[in-house]
């Protein structure tokens, strides 16, 4: 039986957070900087986290189960608004 791998592209180029967020740079941002405004250049200081929307494809990719930005407020609100009924 062959071995379930990771992409190890993609595994090169995000961050994968403790709570399972997937966190990466903005593409277009290392080199080629003087033709862009500032402003675009200080965006791409700035980490990205990823959407709702790609977080299946990059669980097939990495081979595990992973949480979005979106995701990962979510649960934190309904645990919190659990902790205050119980309360």
């Amino acid at each position: 039986m062959p071995k379930q791998k990771t992409h190890k592209g993609l595994a090169k180029r995000v961050k994968v957070t403790k709570s399972g967020k997937v966190r990466f740079y903005s593409p277009n941002s290392r080199h080629l900087k003087s033709n862009k405004r500032g402003t675009t250049v200080q965006t791409y200081r700035k980490a990205r986290f990823a959407r709702t929307g790609d977080m299946k494809m990059y669980g097939k990719l990495l081979n595990r189960s992973l949480l979005s930005e979106q995701q990962h407020e979510t649960a934190k609100e309904v645990k919190e608004s659990k902790v205050a009924k119980s309360d």
